[in-house]
């Protein structure tokens, strides 16, 4: 059995030709994946089913919850869903080459800030197999070598798609040992010692599992431990658009980081919208635990909560509801209980929805919308390595631009610093340039 660390040299070894890759092999790789997870489907939907077989049995135990299966399984819409994603990715402008900033320091002295992949990714996720898939495809696009570890709930799966890419990968041409795979919990523990090899690491899990990744590597950790998430619903809301808003936010899919958690109801619309939402919710089979005066309006139809639902991410069909005098109050309460992943407003009036978004603390902040839009593919971003509240480097769905950095590049024609201190020194024009770096590199490559 190959090392951990010898992946990890690898992988190493194969980013820095990953940085090299043109945009028209990349894309040619990412087609292949796309065809062959395809075309391989019965394969690893068999594969799929034997987690699932193992996953059902443990949970009838009482070892695993109903969302946590339900976000294992795969079937054909899935991976259809997936070989889109991964044509979107395909599709999306490169990311590696960029000019962001350009500028004459003097005469023939010319200093550009062009992005580059960040190196190498370490990728550790719970339960849904089709991460692996989504975050190798961003990774493959910007450049990046990967090493991957999945949950064991979910081992087939990840193994027969694993095996799929990196089979296409070759055979297109990317860098053999770009891609690598970890089988036991124990080699997560080696990969986050790793800080001379890995350059970030991408957590996907439970709260619990990504405080344990944050607090015990150096590599640096993009992620958001968990996802609690409110929508406030203002006096001068459409309630029409509010109950479908907050219907889809915790139905759609409940099990996910973006689903609603808790709903804060303006007083002066909670006896028209409360049972508005809850007749909606009743159908679904959402439990509604509210505070005293949403359970006086709603009687029977909903529990008392208490001080541990706020602030509680359920990822199941249970959503939390409380009353709120206004605007300032529903902003504290989000800001004091929210993950700042994602949160959202529903209301007719600009100047309170200017109000929300501007002083609502979250990566993301939605007025009028669900929160299930907070996704990399919706966002345009073709797909996601994961949701960032940090405000370092990236913050909210990470997509390619995030997995990507930067480099300065300083071309000169002989300059020494010397000339440019003391009294008589040359003095810097600091002109911005209107050229990018591929034309300087046409520029010099005419000159030669």
């Amino acid at each position: 059995m190959i090392s951990v660390i010898a992946k990890a040299k690898v992988a190493k070894v194969a980013s820095i030709k990953m940085s090299a890759l043109t945009t028209e092999l990349k894309n040619r790789a990412l087609k292949a994946i796309a065809e062959n997870i395809w075309r391989e489907r019965e394969k690893i939907l068999e594969a799929n089913q034997r987690d699932l077989f193992a996953a059902k049995s443990l949970a009838a135990k009482g070892r695993y919850s109903e969302p946590f299966v339900r976000r294992l399984k795969l079937d054909k819409g899935k991976l259809r869903n997936i070989v889109d994603m991964i044509s979107s990715v395909e599709a999306l402008e490169e990311p590696v080459g960029k000019t962001e900033y350009a500028i004459e320091l003097d005469e023939s002295l010319e200093l550009y800030r062009v992005t580059s992949p960040i190196g190498v990714i370490g990728v550790i996720f719970e339960s849904r197999p089709d991460v692996l898939p989504q975050i190798a495809a961003l990774c493959l696009k910007s450049g990046n070598a990967t090493i991957m570890k999945g949950g064991s709930e979910a081992k087939n799966s990840i193994q027969g798609l694993y095996s799929v890419i990196s089979k296409a990968t070759k055979n297109a041409g990317v860098p053999e040992g770009w891609i690598q795979l970890l089988h036991d919990r124990s080699e997560v523990r080696e990969l986050l010692k790793l800080d001379n090899f890995v350059d970030l690491i991408v957590p996907r899990g439970s709260n619990s599992f990504v405080k344990y990744i944050q607090s015990n590597t150096k590599i640096p950790v993009l992620g958001h431990s968990e996802g609690v998430c409110h929508i406030y619903v203002d006096v001068k809301a459409d309630l029409k658009k509010a109950v479908e808003i907050c219907y889809d936010s915790k139905v759609q899919y409940p099990s996910v980081c973006n689903a609603v958690d808790a709903l804060l109801i303006h007083r002066e619309i909670a006896e028209r919208f409360l049972p508005l939402v809850s007749d909606r919710y009743g159908k679904a089979g959402v439990e509604i635990r509210g505070c005293k005066e949403s359970v006086k309006i709603l009687k029977n139809r909903a529990k008392q909560a208490t001080a541990n639902d706020w602030g509680t991410e359920y990822l199941d069909l249970i959503v939390a509801i409380k009353i709120v005098d206004s605007l300032d109050e529903a902003i504290d309460f989000i800001n004091a209980h929210s993950s700042h992943h994602t949160d959202a407003i529903v209301t007719e009036d600009v100047n309170t929805a200017s109000r929300f978004v501007r002083e609502t603390d979250s990566s993301s902040v939605i007025c009028n919308a669900s929160t299930r839009f907070s996704d990399g593919y919706r966002y345009g971003l073709g797909a996601e390595v994961g949701i960032s509240t940090g405000k370092i480097h990236a913050r909210g769905p990470t997509g390619l631009e995030g997995l990507t950095i930067y480099k300065y590049y300083l071309i000169g024609s002989g300059q020494i610093v010397r000339d440019y201190v003391g009294t008589d020194s040359k003095k810097f024009t600091h002109c911005r340039l209107s050229k990018n770096w591929n034309d300087k590199m046409k520029e010099m490559s005419k000159r030669d």
